[in-house]
């Protein structure tokens, strides 16, 4: 009995073992999907990008070997290359001032419930719904002589007035979207912080600087970051309106990349390294973005 009771109380104090590795496994299972996502869609497109950039790429006649640097000399070299840089930084300063300021303003209009409040919001949120593309064929038909509602007024005849016609487009398609996002940080400021300032004698330009700008600032952030990198990259409204005209004087940085790897060059080298340096201005300026944010928060 004794010698039976002894074996027990052994076998009870031996430790259990501890699977570590039945959740680290689970975890690599859960994560696979994304990682082949980014590395299908994001790292191999990239590095085959990266390859082109440094190679005799054309279109038709496929690789011819390496040539570097010989395809960023000819883009920085290129007669529309700064062109499309400056009318492209010109676009989005123009487009984000103008689209966050009428977001912002939209977004205190209806951050206070009524009776109009679910009405208004809907309507300016509809826009969003409707693809840029589809968009701009919709204000194309608006803009044209033969369709326009306006008559023979020249919307897209100039420069100038190709310019403000498709930023009216982006700010009717985008401003509903921006202001969704605004007025979610809007809504998380406590009702205590206005009473308080109001017991202050803070009024309503003093708590919307001092109290409610600087407790959505995140929020800003987020629709500047979206804002700057969505008009860096705009082509779809662009193309479809102008083609990049009158006289190449609204075609963009991502037009230039297609044109000189779709149409007349025909040079995918070319174009690639173009890609390259849109998307290394494109991560300086992100983390720039970044970093003044946390710099400020902090």
């Amino acid at each position: 009995m004794t010698t039976v009771q002894s074996r027990a109380e052994v076998a009870t104090e031996q430790p259990v073992p501890v699977r570590r590795r039945r959740p680290a496994r689970q975890g690599w299972a859960y994560a696979a999907p994304t990682a082949a996502f980014v590395l299908i869609f994001f790292v191999i497109p990239i590095g085959i990008v990266a390859r082109m950039s440094v190679s005799d790429w054309g279109l038709f006649a496929g690789y011819r070997g390496i040539n570097v640097p010989e395809n960023f000399a000819d883009v920085l070299d290129d007669r529309l290359f700064w062109p499309a840089v400056g009318f492209t930084v010109k676009y989005t300063l123009v487009t984000t001032v103008i689209l966050l300021g009428l977001a912002l303003g939209l977004a205190l209009l209806v951050q206070e419930s009524n009776r109009w409040t679910g009405f208004l919001r809907t309507s300016f949120l509809v826009p969003s719904a409707l693809g840029l593309a589809s968009a701009s064929l919709l204000f194309y038909a608006l803009y044209s002589p033969q369709s326009s509602p306006f008559g023979e007024v020249s919307f897209l005849g100039t420069p100038s007035s190709a310019l403000w016609s498709t930023v009216a487009l982006i700010v009717w398609r985008y401003s509903g979207f921006y202001m969704l996002l605004l007025l979610v940080g809007l809504q998380g400021i406590p009702g205590e912080v206005y009473e308080a300032a109001r017991l202050d004698g803070a009024g309503r330009f003093q708590t919307f600087w001092h109290v409610t700008v600087p407790l959505i600032r995140s929020s800003l952030a987020l629709c500047t970051i979206l804002c700057v990198t969505g008009s860096l990259l705009a082509f779809d409204q662009f193309y479809i309106l102008t083609k990049g005209g009158p006289d190449n004087s609204t075609i963009t940085i991502v037009q230039l990349i297609y044109n000189m790897a779709f149409q007349g060059q025909n040079n995918l080298g070319r174009a690639a390294a173009l890609s390259i340096l849109v998307l290394f201005g494109l991560l300086v300026l992100n983390i720039a973005q970044f970093r003044g944010l946390r710099g400020k928060e902090s």
